[in-house]
């Protein structure tokens, strides 16, 4: 099961790869080798239905440009992903290795910091850059609506309280550091497949032999496609 997720996770980088070189052709349209925030977001724009010419022209004149409440959102996060993906001496443009390191944050050890500084900003409650168990599985104001959202919920709890204490929780102190996260969430870190490989048998071996069978796999299919790095590029682009 390592071996398999080990393998998955250095399929998603080739494939990562190939992806960056035609994105990365597809965006700068001058060819010269670099490509600004502006020339990305008329194509995000683009491929999100706006009119491709309309809001070149609109970016061109600095005119406001009309657009949704969840597209302003995923652009004004994507522009934040954009500048740490631009390696010092900041230009406003990348290259395709920076180009590579905003597609695929997972490819950059800078960016995957960012990711875990943005995680931690989020959950960290009494500003310490630190989390307590109670952090780490605090749910949003108004997340449970109903009795079955209430269920779904305290097996939320329960499954991310297993994963802080277990996982990511390295020296088991009750606090889990930046570096705790970053080392949890780096997919290139052969103990996080073993960890995720343990987490997955422990959850589905119901007759506990320490294998699975293709029953036992088919019964808990939900908790297989869900898991960290099932399909590791779903998940770290969940938002594109």
């Amino acid at each position: 099961m390592q071996h398999w997720i080990v393998e998955k996770t250095k399929e998603h980088f080739k494939e990562a790869m190939k992806e960056n070189k035609n994105s990365f052709h597809a965006v700068d349209p001058d060819g010269d080798g670099y490509v600004t925030w502006n020339e990305y977001k008329v194509k995000f724009l683009a491929s999100k239905g706006f009119d491709e010419m309309e809001i070149a022209d609109k970016i061109k004149k600095n005119e406001e440009l009309k657009l949704d409440e969840d597209t302003q959102e995923v652009l004004e996060s994507l522009k934040d992903r954009w500048f740490q993906a631009d390696n010092p001496p900041a230009d406003q443009q990348l290259d395709e290795e920076e180009f590579l390191s905003f597609l695929h944050p997972e490819h950059s050890k800078g960016m995957l910091r960012y990711m875990v500084k943005e995680i931690v900003r989020d959950l960290d409650q009494d500003s310490d850059w630190k989390l307590t168990l109670s952090e780490f599985i605090s749910l949003p104001v108004g997340t449970v609506e109903n009795q079955q959202g209430q269920d779904i919920d305290d097996d939320w709890v329960k499954e991310r309280k297993k994963e802080f204490e277990d996982v990511i929780d390295s020296n088991h102190d009750g606090i889990v550091t930046m570096n705790e996260l970053e080392e949890y969430m780096d997919p290139m870190n052969e103990h996080n497949a073993l960890n995720e490989a343990k987490q997955m048998i422990a959850v589905a071996d119901e007759n506990q032999n320490h294998r699975l069978e293709l029953e036992e796999i088919l019964r808990y299919s939900e908790y297989f496609t869900g898991s960290k790095l099932m399909d590791y590029a779903r998940n770290v682009h969940e938002e594109f």
